[in-house]
């Protein structure tokens, strides 16, 4: 569904304020630039604002000089609240289910409602050399394969001073773990 002019108006006031307060998350690239890509892209902005309502505060950490394109990771502090104690996939979704458990839903499926790729490993590892997140909670990450296909999945977070990888099976979830997404605009 298309964003209202009002919403529109907000979202781009709200990125553009954190932008500005965060520069050191975006070096040398210029607010004028990435909000004209977003204008040309509406179903972009409707995820991003998808991202925002879920507590996400997205902002752009990067550009991708031969693709043009300007990259958002969720930037909130600790993991978004709105996107909390789920599954990693339908599967493991389904297996809790089965047992009379109802977690809030899973990462994989509400990143691709809200039109975001989950954050690899590597793509979590830059989020946190640009501040300290997750210091209190977990976020899901994209696991690999061959991983999944036994029946785990890998989730992150910050502590001690250094960011740590860990795995669970996919089918638990946790009040304080949600997942982190990425958007190329």
């Amino acid at each position: 569904m298309a964003l209202s002019a009002k919403e529109r108006e907000e979202l781009l006031e709200t990125l553009k304020a954190r932008f500005e307060k965060n520069m050191s998350r975006h070096k040398g690239l210029e607010w004028a630039k990435a909000q004209a890509k977003l204008e040309a892209n509406p179903d972009k902005l409707r995820s991003l604002h998808e991202m925002e309502k879920t507590g996400g505060e997205p902002d752009v950490v990067g550009h991708d000089k031969k693709m043009d394109e300007y990259i958002f990771y969720d930037c909130s502090e600790q993991s978004p609240k709105g996107r909390r104690s789920i599954c990693y996939d339908r599967k493991g979704q389904d297996e809790r289910e089965k047992k009379g458990v109802h977690p809030a839903g899973n990462a994989v499926d509400m990143a691709a409602d809200i039109g975001v790729e989950l954050l690899t490993e590597e793509q979590y590892r830059e989020l946190q050399a640009l501040g300290e997140f997750d210091t209190k909670t977990e976020s899901w990450v994209k696991t690999p394969a061959d991983i999944r296909k036994l029946g785990g999945a890998l989730f992150c977070d910050r502590r001690y001073g250094h960011v740590f990888v860990f795995h669970n099976s996919a089918p638990s979830f946790y009040a304080a773990r949600g997942f982190r997404g990425s958007l190329r605009v």
